[in-house]
């Protein structure tokens, strides 16, 4: 099949890493593995923070007359079937519905959310077209278990609802002595002590606030040895940094983003992966480093709770709670052989219920049924 792909907040080819252009990337991965040809449709981002008066109206005219001038282009050689990844009232889609009725095509949207509490907000116009596209599609995969309850109402029917779980590619095997004693010289790290790992961008909103909570439970665990590796960067990267100013600097690193390879070896290394998540759909840094083999302390919020086994590959904390994060932080730095634990059954379980090969067969299983179905 031919597959337009279409990602309305950041498109694959976006040049700024975050988890959600690392989604994006392997969804396409996913389906071009199953035998598909996917093409990225467009690069427009519909994203709006509702800072700016009259934008959204803009953007909505602006996707439009997109959507007229690719049906347009389209028609005489129509995909099989359009697949939207991951919409919602700052990032509605104004393309693929409009192109799909336009060529009579199957439309797919894959992490929809839908908040009716934005209904009558500066995001209203944005949350009716999130709705209004929810409602068009003939199949929504979700990723993200805690966003069905609100998606259920606008189907046509509960069984055009797939639940699918976040994944990753296999991650290839590291010598995790060689990748520690690496990172021990090259960084000035004792590699006796406990090694904390953040991954996160670093910008404002929910990101800042989780690097915010972070900082705050670490200054509580004074008493423990443990250095903490930070790899991300972004416009907020002085703020970051600034909120970690009551920690002593010598237990902190920040690495800035790092390619592939550099934050594979991290995970490697680390001992335990630490991120409050703020308001996170479910964290694709917290299931690649479970994928690794490590061990988890999160905030317990959205899908997380999805990827984290609560006491058995990592702890939940209650969301924004610094204290209750400290100590589950604390708990897993005073035992070794828990930590080392959790790790092993992350990997089992990222490698058994969030694997690539699976997805894609999920992925393909559905979309086949829908062409036939057409």
């Amino acid at each position: 099949m031919r597959i337009a792909f279409y990602a309305p907040l950041k498109a694959p080819t976006h040049p700024t890493p975050s988890g959600d252009r690392r989604m994006a990337r392997l969804l396409m991965a996913a389906l071009r593995h199953a035998g598909h040809r996917v093409d990225l449709a467009c690069t427009f981002r519909s994203w709006d923070d509702g800072g700016r008066p009259g934008r959204h109206r803009r953007i909505a005219d602006l996707g439009g007359r997109l959507a007229g001038r690719l049906a347009g282009r389209l028609r005489h050689d129509p995909p099989d079937l359009w697949f939207t990844y991951h919409l919602y009232h700052k990032a509605p889609d104004w393309l693929g519905p409009a192109v799909s009725e336009a060529l009579g095509i199957p439309y797919v949207v894959s992490e929809a959310s839908f908040a009716p509490k934005q209904a009558g907000g500066p995001f209203a116009l944005g949350h009716a077209a999130a709705g209004a596209a929810i409602a068009r599609a003939d199949a929504v995969v979700s990723l993200n278990s805690a966003d069905a309850e609100c998606l259920h109402p606008l189907l046509r029917s509960p069984d055009r609802l797939t639940l699918l779980r976040p994944f990753v590619e296999p991650p290839v095997p590291r010598d995790r002595t060689a990748d520690r004693a690496e990172l021990a010289r090259s960084l000035g790290l004792d590699p006796d002590a406990p090694w904390l790992l953040a991954v996160g961008m670093m910008r404002g909103g929910d990101k800042q606030r989780s690097f915010r909570i972070l900082a705050r439970a670490l200054e509580r665990l004074g008493g423990h040895d443990w250095r903490l590796l930070v790899v991300g960067d972004g416009p907020r990267r002085a703020c970051v940094e600034e909120s970690f100013g009551r920690v002593d600097p010598g237990r902190l690193r920040f690495l800035g983003a790092l390619p592939p390879d550099r934050l594979a070896a991290c995970y490697a290394a680390a001992d335990v992966m630490v991120w409050p998540a703020i308001n996170e759909a479910y964290g694709m840094a917290l299931l690649e480093a479970q994928a690794a083999g490590l061990a988890v302390v999160a905030g317990r919020t959205g899908g997380v709770p999805d990827i984290v086994r609560d006491g058995s590959t990592g702890l939940l904390t209650p969301v924004g709670d610094e204290a209750a994060f400290a100590d589950a932080v604390a708990a897993l730095l005073s035992d070794p052989a828990r930590r080392s634990a959790f790790g092993r059954e992350a990997a089992r379980v990222a490698a058994a219920e969030h694997g690539f090969d699976g997805a894609s067969r999920t992925l393909d299983t559905l979309l086949r049924s829908l062409a036939r179905s057409r």
